[in-house]
């Protein structure tokens, strides 16, 4: 059964002793910039300083006993595994993530600092797959995917649903896109609460695999991103696929130098840090591949976890 708007409010029941309620922030630079009135949903300041916090908490307290005796395995990039590790401390089960070698340095300290087994993998889709496997069949762990499971999707849209509850009034929610869990939760919170709402998603357009599958119907199932969104690099699964294509109205693509720009100009205006892989939303706009003229509109800022050592504009 698809996930629904209550299993989102189940949710958020469930790992609100364990979260944040994060903030929503506005600058009246980039509201003028844009010519609309833009609403941060600031996950950055969330546990894990990511909205993955979220979708973990909720698939770790659903788990049975007998497999959070077995322990939880995951492949990831970075805030996922670090979100996972985090909610397997808070029942006391094992973790191990399957982590690319090229993830950002304080991702990997940050899953090693929450308690969990790191496993290196090639840095691509087939490899981490594969590695997370092999740890299923040697040790018996529950897989818990990063965006392929109706209870992480369920616990992402929760950030959706509190932006609903604070600002009502809102006209269009954009989420990036990436494996989609968020955009699936994020479209299902907001259509069940206000259905004539709009929800679009934002990608880069080298790593714009959800936007092709969007416009066509049907999925794409292999990519060779090239993005600096290091969280965007996965491509939809069927089920994601599935509830973004009955729930979101759009998908903007945009330029890595538009996602640097935005970046920057959240960093500059907003006085929040924010990741690379939060900022396509805002880019998308800026480029113009989403139209936001005149209206109130939720941007979800997924992370804040950064390589203070590699910030983008700084390249040579």
């Amino acid at each position: 059964m698809p996930v629904t708007l209550t299993d989102i409010q189940a949710a958020h029941q469930r790992i609100k002793p364990h979260i944040h309620r994060t903030p929503f922030i506005k600058s009246d630079y980039i509201n003028r910039e844009v010519g609309a009135e833009i609403f941060f949903k600031c996950e950055n300041f969330q546990k894990v300083g990511a909205f993955k916090a979220r979708g973990a908490c909720n698939a770790i307290f659903t788990l049975s006993d007998e497999a959070a005796r077995r322990g939880v395995v995951t492949h990831s990039s970075g805030n996922h595994g670090a979100a996972l590790a985090w909610a397997a401390g808070l029942r006391g089960i094992k973790a191990t993530v399957v982590v690319p070698e090229n993830a950002p340095a304080p991702k990997k300290r940050a899953i090693q600092g929450y308690g969990a087994t790191i496993q290196y993998c090639a840095p691509n889709i087939a490899a981490r797959q594969a590695a997370a496997d092999e740890q299923i069949a040697k040790y018996g762990f529950e897989m818990i995917h990063p965006f392929d499971n109706d209870d992480v999707i369920a616990g992402q849209g929760t950030a959706a649903m509190e932006l609903l509850e604070d600002l009502p009034n809102l006209d269009i929610i954009i989420s990036p896109l990436g494996g989609g869990g968020l955009l699936s939760g994020t479209a299902i919170a907001a259509k069940g609460m206000k259905p004539g709402i709009k929800v679009f998603g934002a990608e880069p357009r080298g790593a714009d695999d959800g936007a092709k599958s969007f416009v066509s119907g049907v999925r794409v199932t292999s990519q060779s991103p090239q993005t600096i969104c290091d969280g965007l690099l996965t491509v939809l699964s069927e089920r994601t696929f599935n509830h973004i294509r009955a729930n979101v109205d759009a998908i903007g693509v945009t330029s890595e130098e538009n996602i640097i720009g935005a970046m920057r100009m959240i960093w500059d205006y907003g006085k929040f840090i924010c990741e690379p892989s939060c900022c396509p939303p805002l880019a998308a706009i800026l480029e113009g591949t989403l139209d936001v003229k005149g209206k109130r509109v939720g941007i979800i800022i997924t992370g804040g976890n950064v390589d203070l050592d590699k910030l983008p504009w700084a390249r040579k």
